[in-house]
C-alpha cells in the first residue's frame, strides 16, 4: 500500500518571545537539483539502512545498565501509581528483546501491577539516554486515567538541558514539524515539502508504516536559566517544555536552532543522524554554536551521559484526582 499524501505548506519557522520568524529561502536551480535527488529514494537504501542502525540500537539496548526494585529512587508511590527518577543509560522498557534490563521490570519487582503484567504499568517513557522522572501504573484504573491525561496533554513535562553555545534570547518556541528521516533511518528530521515528495514512490511494506507517516506538528517552549562555562566551553542550561512529546523531539528542536543538547551522540556533532536537524546552515539562527565549538564540546564529553534530565511532571492524580506536581534535581 503506497503512502497517499497530499502538498501542504511546512511551517518552517521558529518563533521566539518576539514572535520573530525565518523561513528558509533557496535558489530556485539549488532546489530543482535537490527536488530530484529527493525523488531518486530507494526503498531498498532505505531499508538497509534502517537495518544495519536498528542492529547497532539493539545491541546497545542489551548493554543497559541494570537496575533493581531495591536500587529505584522513588519520588512517590501509592497503591495506584509510582512514580520513580530514572538514571541515564537505563531503558524505560525493554523494547522487542524482554530480556534486557530496564525500569519497567525494576518497579514491577518492586510494587506489582494489579494486571500482573509489566507492560500494563507503562504510561510514557523516556529515551535510554534521558534521566529524569517517570510515571507508572499500578492498577487498571489508572493506566486508563494516566493514558487520557497523555492523549489530552493534560501533563506537564519540564526537562533540563545543558547545550552548546549560548543561546541569545531568554525564551521562546520551537515550532517545527518532525517526520522520520529515510536518509538516516530510522532518526527523526525537521520535516520539509522536498523530503515529503520523496517519500511517495516508498512502499509502506518494504520500509515500514513509520517511516511514511504524515508530519506531526511539534511545539517545544524554552527558558535560558544561566549561560556558563564548561571546561572553557559555552554552554547554556535550560528548561524545555515539550508541548507536543514527539519522539526526539526535544533533541531535533534543539539541534534545528543550532544548539545540539550537551553529549547527543544521534543529534549532536558529528552524530549518526542528520546535523541541525535536517536544516542547512544557512536556515539557522544567527545565534548557532560553531562548528568548532560542538566538536570541542563533544571532544570533552566523551563517554558521558547526555545532559538532559526530565526534571518535573504534573498531571491530576488518575483516580483521586488530587494535583500533584514532582520534581528531581538533573546530575549536571
Amino acid at each position: 500500500m503506497r503512502l497517499s499524501w497530499s502538498l501542504t505548506v511546512s511551517a518552517l519557522a521558529i518563533t521566539t518571545s518576539s514572535v520573530a520568524a525565518f523561513a528558509p529561502v533557496q535558489n530556485q536551480a539549488v532546489a530543482t537539483r535537490s527536488s530530484l535527488a529527493l525523488n531518486a529514494v530507494a526503498a531498498a537504501d532505505v531499508k538497509a539502512k534502517q537495518d544495519a542502525t536498528l542492529e547497532k540500537l539493539k545491541a546497545k539496548d542489551a548493554g543497559a545498565t541494570a537496575v533493581s526494585g531495591d536500587d529505584l529512587d522513588v519520588v512517590f508511590e501509592d497503591e495506584h501509581i509510582a512514580v520513580v527518577s530514572k538514571p541515564s543509560g537505563v531503558l524505560t522498557i525493554p523494547g522487542k528483546d524482554e530480556s534486557n534490563p530496564s525500569l519497567n521490570k525494576a518497579v514491577f519487582d518492586r510494587f506489582g501491577s494489579e494486571s500482573g503484567r509489566m507492560d500494563k504499568m507503562v504510561v510514557h517513557r523516556l529515551g535510554m539516554d534521558t534521566s529524569g522522572l517517570v510515571v507508572f501504573a499500578r492498577t487498571d484504573a489508572a493506566l486508563r486515567g494516566m493514558n487520557s491525561l497523555f492523549r489530552s496533554r493534560k501533563v506537564t513535562r519540564n526537562y533540563e538541558a545543558l547545550v552548546c553555545g549560548h543561546v541569545g534570547q531568554d525564551s521562546g518556541s520551537i515550532d517545527l514539524p518532525l517526520m522520520r528521516d529515510y536518509e538516516h533511518p530510522p532518526f527523526m528530521r525537521v520535516s520539509t515539502d522536498d523530503h515529503q515528495r520523496a517519500l511517495l514512490d516508498l512502499d509502506a511494506a518494504e520500509v515500514g508504516k513509520k517511516m511514511l507517516e504524515s508530519p506531526k506538528d511539534s511545539l517545544t517552549k524554552y527558558e535560558v536559566v544561566s549561560r556558563e562555562d564548561m571546561d572553557g566551553n559555552d554552554v547554556t542550561r535550560l528548561t524545555l517544555t515539550s508541548v507536543s512529546g514527539r519522539t526526539h523531539q526535544l533533541n531535533v528542536h534543539c539541534a534545528a536552532i543550532g544548539h545540539p543538547i550537551v553529549g547527543d551522540a544521534v543529534y549532536g556533532f558529528d552524530g549518526e543522524a542528520a546535523s541541525n536537524g535536517g536544516l542547512g546552515e544557512g536556515d539557522l539562527p544567527e545565534d548557532k554554536a560553531s562548528a568548532e565549538l560542538q566538536q570541542a564540546i563533544a571532544s570533552a564529553c566523551a563517554g558521558k551521559p547526555m545532559c538532559v534530565h526530565a526534571k518535573s511532571i504534573s498531571f491530576r492524580h488518575p483516580v483521586t484526582k488530587e494535583d500533584l506536581s514532582f520534581e528531581s534535581k538533573s546530575s549536571f
